[in-house]
């Protein structure tokens, strides 16, 4: 019995703690106090950090348990939508089979119908052509027939053409030689009249061409004057200009040779003043004046030199300002001459333009008088022939009246054929005067006054008057 407890004894001390190297039964009041507050500290900080895990450990959980929840729900969500795939995926199957066989139906009705339709188009087609045949036949016919009948109606035709050239022969010939008896008379009586009218006709046009002519010319001397006088002008304002501004930068060059040589002569003093400076041992007061002195030169070469720095300053101004005067001026020089370019070109081109319609007036007004001139030939021809026709042939009044009034139709064609003349002479006069009205609206549009033009065109206003104007500025047709 006393062995265990021996053993027990020695366990105890065996299992004894030791603190800080002491037992505790060693240890004093004081150690333990220190051992057991440092105890229960731990103690705490254990208990902190196992409530944090425990807390972490329910966080996990929690989230572990919500992610499972999670899971499953998609789970669920993934099955059904799989399911209803798998639905959509039959119907779809069920829907191409449905559409598979209507598409059947209607290509067996299509070839059907086409079938149908093609037996409609061969029977109305064989109808068509019998309808065809028969018209043809009855059209054939028809052909013969008249083709018959046009050549009876010709045949009938062609006798009472012969009969009517047989009268129409005898009538032209009654109506010719009347007509040539009333042309004499026609001839005899008009003949004077036509000559008075040519001869008054031929003293107002020498008159108004005169009167044109003499307008023109004065318009191309006072418009020639006036260029001159604008050219002169613009040349003379042109030089003062160069002039001023050269004798501005000779000027200007001047003040700044003078400003070099002023600045030459100041170094050279600088220089001076220093070597003095250098050399020179003088009192205090002595080098105190002469500093004093050089202080002041100092300053009027420091004000000298500002002075030199502003003339360079405007000396380039006035160098700039005087190149975009020579850039200008030659701007405007070249403006000048393209504008005399345009004006001569301008001018050319009117002069032609003019030459030919004055030439195109008179070939016409040629053309009109030999015409003239072959008809009174004619009259007075065909008078002889009438009054030689009139004493030849006694004949009664009555006649004579007949011939009288065809004489009057006579004149009354030939009096509209010189109407008709007029008609045109005004015609080309018109022309002529719209032409001009052209040339001065293209030149209002390309902003050349009408001054410029060196001439005054010539406006055939005369005709205008005689035969009066249709609405718009046309010429009307003689009535």
């Amino acid at each position: 019995m006393g062995a265990p407890k021996k053993k027990g004894k020695k366990g105890k001390a065996k299992g004894i703690p030791v603190v800080d190297g002491l037992a505790p039964k060693n240890m004093t009041k004081e150690q333990v106090e220190e051992h057991v507050s440092r105890i229960r500290e731990e103690l705490d900080r254990e208990r902190e950090e196992r409530n944090y895990f425990q807390l972490e450990r329910d966080k996990i959980h929690t989230f572990w348990e919500i992610t499972r929840r999670q899971l499953e729900e998609k789970k669920a969500e993934l099955r059904n939508k799989d399911r209803e795939m798998e639905e959509a995926e039959e119907r779809h199957q069920v829907e191409i089979k449905v559409y598979k066989q209507k598409v059947k139906h209607l290509l067996y009705e299509h070839q059907n119908n086409l079938a149908e339709v093609k037996a409609e188009g061969t029977v109305v087609m064989k109808l068509a052509q019998k309808e065809h045949r028969t018209q043809e036949s009855t059209l054939r016919k028809d052909m013969r027939t008249l083709k018959v009948e046009l050549k009876e109606q010709e045949l009938a035709n062609e006798v009472v053409i012969k009969n009517l050239r047989l009268k129409h022969a005898e009538e032209l010939t009654k109506m010719r030689s009347d007509f040539e008896r009333q042309v004499r008379e026609i001839e005899a009586k008009y003949d004077k009249k036509m000559k008075m009218l040519r001869d008054e006709l031929d003293l107002r046009r020498k008159t108004e061409i005169h009167e044109v002519e003499e307008r023109k010319n004065g318009q191309i001397n006072l418009l020639m004057q006036r260029h001159e006088e604008a050219f002169t002008d613009i040349k003379n304002y042109y030089n003062d200009i160069t002039l001023n501004n050269l004798a501005l930068i000779s000027s200007l060059k001047e003040q700044v040779e003078d400003m070099r040589k002023k600045e030459k002569h100041l170094e050279r003093e600088m220089a001076e003043v220093s070597l003095q400076n250098r050399c020179l041992a003088d009192p205090l007061q002595k080098a105190r004046d002469e500093m004093n002195e050089m202080q002041r030169r100092l300053g009027n070469y420091e004000r000298d030199k500002q002075i030199l720095v502003s003339t360079k300053a405007r000396l380039k101004v006035t160098e700039k300002e005087l190149k975009d005067l020579q850039w200008e001026h030659e701007v405007l020089e070249q403006r000048f001459i393209k504008v005399q370019q345009e004006r001569d070109e301008l001018y050319k081109k009117f002069t032609a333009a003019i030459q030919e319609v004055q030439q195109k007036t008179g070939f016409k007004n040629l053309v009109l008088e030999r015409k003239l001139q072959a008809l009174n030939t004619a009259m007075e021809k065909r008078e002889v022939q009438f009054n030689e026709v009139l004493a030849a042939s006694n004949l009664d009044p009555a006649a004579l009246t007949l011939v009288s009034r065809k004489l009057e139709d006579v004149l009354e064609s030939k009096n509209t054929t010189i109407k008709d003349l007029q008609y045109e002479l005004a015609r080309v006069c018109k022309a002529h005067n719209d032409l001009l009205r052209t040339y001065e609206a293209k030149l209002l549009a390309f902003g050349i006054p009408l001054d410029n033009v060196g001439f005054k065109p010539l406006e055939t206003a005369v005709i205008g008057q005689a035969l009066g104007q249709g609405p718009a500025g046309l010429v009307g047709a003689p009535t």
